[in-house]
């Protein structure tokens, strides 16, 4: 039956005897020209004016009314914990199935992540897990969320809207919001994404992208942070440029800052890529389609957006029975030059976390053992294209 699955992949990607990645990035657009544009006018650093249009782009595509570049997903989220007055003696929860840039953002900041359970369907993190702890383990005292077992503040919830599937995230906020406890978005996979009609990133303080090589839009190494509120926006964004006191000549600078500034040489890739983005997700959700068709009847299970939500379709996801049958699965497709993934490590299991409180963790165990993607990559000769 794997074999059979590997022939379909070759056949659907029109590669018979090839390598097929897990997702490469397309460049179909605008790229060489904006690159060229940004040698020719010599502004290849942090500022340039493909750094603006990209924010401008981004708040545009997600909504949201600012967005601030950075050099790459885990600045974004660092920067937004740091904004968010996230610091020493603080815990963060999040969820222990995701890349493992979402806790060192944490460690970053000098606050400890605290692990809870994600709901199968979605990957992301269980609402039902969330309420459960917070009930069980915390008091609210002079308005701040107190976990009972360290005497820490828990200051920030940051859910994964993992592969680019969205959680149950207005629930999440919700929760955050009785707990006094600010929500920030990973949405590092999630560009594109939407839960009841509001695209991710938007249902807390602030989301965080990601543009790497491999996701669904990339320019190399990048990153973003949106948000709703201009006094934060602003602070972001002094912040992200070793927060100098703007001057025509002179350099002071008001507080500890970071050198987190996408260079336009980055942006200028990005603003392309982002052009694209429709077309992208056109050709990915085609492909959805067809492995839907496929995996129809099979005992192999492919993972479908929630109710309300539409996915990305970043990494397409598919659930093997047993974990020896992922085990097998993986061993079988990489051998034979079809490239696929087991979910990450939990975060819980990685020695620099292990000491990390979490509680009950068995969902986001049942799929690490269980979970493949398959290979995700945009399509050239689809019918959307």
């Amino acid at each position: 039956m794997y074999n059979d699955i590997l022939s379909f992949i070759r056949n659907t990607f029109r590669e018979p005897e090839g390598f097929i990645p897990l997702h490469a990035p397309h460049f179909g657009g605008n790229e060489k020209k904006y690159l060229a544009d940004t040698i020719d006018s010599t502004f290849v650093s942090s500022v340039g004016a493909y750094v603006n249009k990209f924010e401008e782009m981004m708040a545009e595509i997600t909504g949201a009314k600012y967005a601030i570049a950075t050099t790459n997903g885990t600045t974004a989220l660092h920067l937004a914990l740091v904004a968010a007055g996230v610091g020493y003696g603080d815990d963060v929860i999040t969820q222990p199935l995701t890349f493992v840039a979402t806790a060192n953002a944490i460690a970053h900041s000098g606050a400890s992540p605290l692990f809870l359970d994600v709901d199968k369907d979605t990957m992301g993190l269980s609402p039902v897990a969330l309420k459960g702890f917070l009930q069980a383990n915390t008091v609210l005292k002079d308005g701040k969320c107190i976990n009972k077992g360290n005497g820490k503040r828990i200051a920030v919830c940051i859910p994964m809207h993992t592969f680019g599937f969205p959680c149950r995230i207005d629930e999440i906020a919700a929760i955050c919001e009785q707990y006094n406890i600010i929500l920030i978005e990973d949405s590092a996979e999630s560009l594109g994404s939407y839960y009841k009609e509001k695209h991710t990133g938007n249902f807390g303080l602030m989301g965080t992208f990601s543009f790497n090589g491999n996701k669904t839009v990339t320019c190399g190494g990048g990153g973003a942070i949106i948000t709703n509120d201009a006094t934060l926006a602003e602070r972001l964004k002094h912040l992200s440029t070793t927060a100098k006191v703007p001057h025509a000549w002179e350099f002071s600078h008001d507080e500890v800052g970071y050198n987190y500034r996408m260079p336009n040489l980055n942006a200028a890739l990005a603003c392309a890529q982002l052009e694209q983005l429709d077309d992208i997700l056109a050709n990915k959700k085609e492909l959805a389609a067809i492995y839907a068709s496929y995996f129809a009847n099979s005992e192999i299970n492919l993972v479908q957006p929630i109710q309300n939500a539409i996915a990305n379709n970043w990494l397409h996801t598919i659930i093997l029975p047993t974990p020896e049958a992922r085990d097998q699965f993986l061993k079988l497709s990489n051998t034979n030059k079809v490239m696929t993934r087991p979910a990450w490590t939990l975060m819980n299991k990685l020695p620099m976390y292990s000491h990390c409180q979490h509680a009950n963790l068995s969902n986001a165990k049942w799929l690490e053992e269980r979970l493949v993607n398959i290979p995700s990559s945009y399509r050239p000769f689809a019918n959307t294209a």
